[in-house]
């Protein structure tokens, strides 16, 4: 019985990081490892997440801080991009897009409510609440001239939110969409590349499991740690397509989710879950838009991206071989040209 409990937990960690974003699951589940394993990984450093801009923070309509950083260009420019991340995430995990991006066009960052700098939320979360957001962050940050949107993963979820609650937004503010590695809803569906039934019961599980962690938050931090064999091993498996991915971009996305509290992690579980937003997509036909997904994704497979262009067929639609969920910084190259493409398309709309 005793060895059950960790073999439990293993499944409802998985869950956690397939529901959201990558190892969310990994960096619970390490509080287990630390006790089965117990030994590191030897990580080399890295540049990502050293990328900085101005601070400008805004406050939500609950009164709570959202952390913000604009990029000016050296040139004035006629369009804002605004850049909505992943859960488990923050704002650093645009490196490659904020370096590419940086001389075309004025660029906004920020972290979603309870993630990264932006203050922790008193209530559960929902995705509604973070369209809500991402209305008070344009409203301060881009109050005029054209907007493109770049969401991924519950970063797309945010923006589909906005275009359910202010659908006028789209096609006169807003000129340009890019939804990678996202889904609209049937998030409950997906199995993480696991037979059907072992991915229900992640689903049934990891709620509960990390509701439990959540109310034991100083143990269960005690034993996160990024450079952690299973840690590691998860967040490689769960990110990325190609097995042999940079093992810095590996450190540096297991990072990112240490950083994130295991109760913020817990308490956004049921709002993936409910997403919904599928006739939130009909704001989108009135703007070019861009829908990416690599074929290697198990956190929200292709077939997610394929429903969503099958609903907005004049969307440009790309799957990257050998490509997982972070394929903004495994296939960044090729993310970078199409949301380039997708700025010149925009300012000509």
């Amino acid at each position: 019985m005793g060895r059950q409990i960790p073999v439990a937990a293993r499944l409802a960690l998985l869950g956690l990081g397939a529901v959201g974003s990558v190892a969310a699951g990994a960096a619970v589940g390490v509080f287990t490892e630390r006790r089965l394993i117990g030994r590191r990984f030897d990580l080399p450093s890295s540049p990502y997440g050293t990328l900085t801009g101005e601070d400008a923070g805004v406050i939500a309509d609950d009164n709570v801080y959202i952390h913000a950083e604009v990029d000016e260009p050296e040139q004035p420019s006629d369009v804002t991009v605004i850049f909505c991340h992943g859960y488990a995430l923050n704002l650093h995990s645009w490196h490659f897009q904020r370096l590419a991006l940086r001389p075309h066009a004025r660029l906004v960052f920020w972290d979603q409510r309870s993630h990264g700098r932006s203050q922790r939320s008193g209530a559960a979360p929902s995705i509604d609440e973070l369209g809500e957001d991402l209305r008070c962050v344009i409203d301060n940050l881009a109050p005029v001239g054209h907007i493109v949107l770049v969401g991924h993963s519950m970063g797309g979820m945010t923006i589909m939110a906005l275009a359910a609650r202010y659908p006028e937004l789209f096609g006169t503010r807003v000129t340009g969409v890019a939804l990678l590695a996202t889904t609209a809803g049937g998030i409950s569906d997906i199995s993480f590349g696991l037979p059907t039934s072992i991915g229900k019961l992640l689903h049934r599980w990891a709620p509960t499991f990390a509701g439990a962690l959540a109310k034991r938050p100083a143990l269960v931090e005690s034993g996160r740690r990024s450079g952690s064999d299973l840690g590691l091993i998860l967040t490689r498996l769960f990110s990325f397509g190609n097995p042999r991915v940079d093992s810095g971009l590996t450190a540096f996305v297991a990072e990112m989710i240490d950083s994130t509290p295991v109760e913020v992690i817990a308490s956004f579980l049921p709002a993936l879950e409910r997403h919904d937003k599928v006739e939130a997509l009909s704001a989108l036909e009135r703007v070019e838009t861009l829908v990416m997904v690599g074929d290697s994704d198990l956190l929200i497979p292709e077939s997610h991206s394929r429903e969503i262009v099958r609903r907005l067929p004049g969307a440009e639609f790309v799957v990257l071989p050998s490509a997982g969920h972070m394929l903004t910084l495994e296939s960044h190259e090729e993310v970078d040209a199409h949301l380039l493409a997708l700025l010149d398309r925009a300012r000509g709309a």
